[in-house]
């Protein structure tokens, strides 16, 4: 005679946990996410689409960088400036008039922390430097 068990073992997994633990993981990330706060630095940037005119007299800042010799050049108002001067005739071209804007033109093949450099000089006396571009 078989006896026959009305009993089967069903294999169930116990998702609810799961699903709470990520509930907690997801809000963790977005409030730590969102109390980060990363080194930048702010500045205005053009579009490059409309050209923009001012009324005010900017000072330009440019770099030029020379392909051959690998060396930069750094202009205020087309008189050349040696990088370590740069800040000095920077501040005495501005004469206390922190509220003008500096034009910054860059060769598109210039490094990164070389513009960083020169941006880092804004941040430090607190002035307003603009990128230009140049239109599509």
């Amino acid at each position: 005679m078989a006896i026959k068990r009305n009993k089967r073992f069903h294999v169930e997994v116990a998702t609810s946990a799961l699903s709470d633990i990520m509930f907690f993981l997801l809000l963790f990330f977005l409030i730590i996410s969102t109390l980060a706060n990363p080194n930048v630095i702010k500045m205005t940037l053009p579009k490059a689409e409309e050209p923009g005119k001012s009324n005010k007299q900017m000072i330009s800042l440019s770099v030029n960088f020379d392909t051959d010799t690998e060396e930069k050049h750094y202009f205020i108002d087309k008189e050349e400036v040696s990088l370590d001067k740069l800040e000095s005739k920077l501040l005495i071209k501005l004469g206390g008039r922190k509220d003008q804007s500096i034009v910054v033109r860059v060769p598109f093949n210039l490094q990164v922390q070389d513009l960083i450099d020169v941006l880092q000089i804004a941040v430090k006396n607190n002035l307003k430097f603009v990128i230009a571009t140049t239109p599509k």
